[in-house]
């Protein structure tokens, strides 16, 4: 467990895994692996969000729950799958605000990476999950290591754009200064909620508006065609 193919934040988290807190989640993991549990994603994508964002190239931040915990689905962005895997049904309802927002073709896959390398850090709470078994690994350790991800943000980010979709994700950015940030909440987009308010909530055009008024690039949401991946 380290972040040697990220040295921007392995740089501010190193210390992180000498804590006690750490060293029972990489105990808790092993266990996990030792009794032959299969866990999502890959140990090489744990920390593949990191790994694509570098911490001085963060302009906007998605914040997730759990991996997705069904074979091929999570790579350590979240909301996103793999090329290849059906679109689950909140990213379905995400691309339904993005066209209605921005105007963008509705894509015909579910992998994110384009965003991830364009300073959207699509980051979960928690890091793994067990094989069919969603929130297993809750309240194992990585919360506070994700948490600790999002303070450094608020820390050394200028100007950054936070997407707080749902209660959870609400609850675990109560730490970012909205002075200093851009901070937009609304309803989960999952199927359950997405009508009470994350249809029409507009959070893409608004980070677009707040990044170009700051200086920065725009993220370009439009993803390639499957074809091009």
């Amino acid at each position: 467990m380290a972040l040697d193919n990220a040295p921007s934040w392995q740089a501010k988290l190193a210390q992180e895994f000498e804590l006690p807190y750490m060293q029972a989640l990489k105990a808790f993991l092993q266990a996990e692996k030792d009794q032959n549990k299969i866990v999502y994603p890959h140990v090489s994508n744990w920390f593949h969000a990191l790994e694509t964002t570098p911490l001085d190239e963060v302009k906007v931040v998605i914040l997730g729950q759990d991996p997705y915990h069904q074979p091929g689905q999570a790579h350590g962005l979240c909301f996103s799958v793999q090329p290849g895997v059906k679109v689950p049904p909140s990213l379905v309802n995400i691309y339904k605000e993005l066209a209605t927002d921005i105007g963008i073709e509705i894509p015909n896959h579910g992998y994110l990476e384009s965003w991830a390398k364009q300073g959207v850090l699509l980051l979960n709470a928690v890091l793994t999950v067990e094989d069919s078994n969603a929130n297993a690994h809750q309240g194992k350790g990585w919360e506070q290591f994700t948490d600790k991800i999002i303070s450094i943000v608020n820390e050394h980010g200028d100007n950054v754009v936070f997407m707080l979709w749902g209660s959870y994700a609400q609850k675990k950015g109560t730490m970012i200064d909205d002075k200093k940030h851009l901070v937009l909440k609304a309803p989960h987009p999952s199927p359950l909620s997405a009508y009470r308010g994350f249809f029409g909530c507009q959070h893409f055009s608004q980070a677009n508006s707040n990044l170009e008024q700051n200086g920065k690039s725009q993220i370009d949401w439009a993803l390639p065609k499957s074809n091009e991946l």
